[in-house]
């Protein structure tokens, strides 16, 4: 098996709905996506996917999160912008586009990370 993976960043605003707490107030993160791509074999040029592929892939899938308030989009009106449900939402935009997704981390900080993956 075979592992990709790719960076990208995007900077929003957010605030945790019902939430006990200083992320209830509206505030800003410059987010870090991860994306793990896995593949069993090797294409005809020796590549599982194209990093250039790949990087436009997961760019794509987080565009319209950059520089916006998370709970105004659709998504997130009645679910909260955790770092877990960004992570669900960017794991299930690739997946409609991309078949060897196998796992989503979205870093709020350099020391908090929520990964999503399904079984």
């Amino acid at each position: 098996m075979y592992e990709i993976k790719v960076k990208a960043n995007f900077s929003s605003a957010h605030n945790l709905r019902n939430y006990r707490g200083k992320c209830e107030r509206l505030h800003g993160h410059n987010w870090a996506v991860e994306a793990v791509f896995a593949y069993g074999r090797l294409d005809k040029d020796g590549m599982a996917v194209d990093f250039k592929d790949a990087k436009a892939i997961l760019k794509s899938a987080i565009e319209d999160m950059d520089h916006a308030y998370l709970n105004e989009l659709k998504k997130f009106k009645a679910l909260n912008p955790t770092s877990e449900n960004i992570a669900r939402l960017i794991y299930c935009r690739i997946k409609k586009v991309s078949t060897g997704i196998k796992s989503i981390s979205v870093w709020e900080n350099e020391s908090s990370c929520a990964t999503y993956m399904e079984d």
